[in-house]
């Protein structure tokens, strides 16, 4: 599921209740791709689009600090308060409806907390195959009203020069992120020849192409040209180039 070796059109659910569990306890989380112990050759990625985590963090837990290099990754909050530190100088709080950005580069070390020491934090993290390697690491975070996203697709990451997302990235992909508001909303994206794209269901339900789908399942399509999306729901979604040789 990596690669699209068909080269034919593809329009794929994957149910919530199919993706990699793991409950440790302070940290409940589900995979989308091979992570950690879940390792699976045939779901490492799509497109470049190679992390995908559903994460959960009890109050005052989270992820000591710890390396990365040449990925691109993006953490969008769904609830809750997620707290960084990096070994470059950087700290901040993130609340709900936020992106906090990091382009781990050459190399740096950061720590994610949940900030609120009883409530828990519900975020998704994903990481993006780089465009360019071996650039300086940099970190970013951004707020956004629920009013930005109500009832649109707010783009909030890009590489591409044509997407005015305020954050940016090297590699040609696209994050967006919409709360619709009932089944009489009715969002259409239209996607370029031989694109990838993913689409989550953080919350609610919603509708795909005709395609009935609750909160945890993703769509995975190839080669679509146009999305079409409605419901009461949370979403995410992502348009990517295939991943890097």
């Amino acid at each position: 599921m990596s690669t699209v070796t068909s080269r034919l059109p593809l329009f794929q659910v994957v149910p919530a209740a199919s993706r990699a569990h793991v409950d440790a306890g302070w940290l409940e989380t589900y995979y989308s791709f091979s992570f950690a112990d879940y390792y699976d050759p045939a779901n490492l990625n799509w497109g470049a689009l190679r992390v995908f985590n559903d994460d959960t963090i009890q109050g005052g837990e989270g992820f000591p600090t710890h390396p990365h290099r040449d990925m691109e990754i993006v953490t969008y909050v769904l609830s809750g308060a997620l707290a960084h530190r990096d070994s470059i100088g950087n700290h901040g709080v993130v609340g709900p409806g936020g992106v906090q950005f990091m382009s781990a580069g050459t190399g740096v070390s950061h720590s994610e907390y949940n900030n609120d020491p009883v409530e828990p934090l519900h975020l998704v993290q994903m990481w993006v195959l780089p465009g360019r390697m071996g650039t300086p690491p940099s970190y970013g975070q951004l707020d956004f009203e629920e009013g930005e996203r109500r009832d649109r697709w707010l783009d909030v990451v890009s590489g591409d020069p044509e997407v005015a997302a305020p954050i940016r990235i090297t590699q040609n992909a696209t994050f967006r992120v919409a709360r619709l508001s009932g089944a009489d909303v009715s969002l259409e994206t239209k996607f370029a020849p031989n694109r990838y794209g993913f689409l989550f269901v953080a919350s609610g339900n919603a509708q795909a192409n005709g395609t009935e789908l609750s909160a945890g399942d993703a769509v995975r399509f190839y080669d679509v040209p146009e999305l079409r999306v409605s419901g009461d729901a949370e979403l995410v979604l992502w348009d990517l180039p295939e991943a890097p040789a």
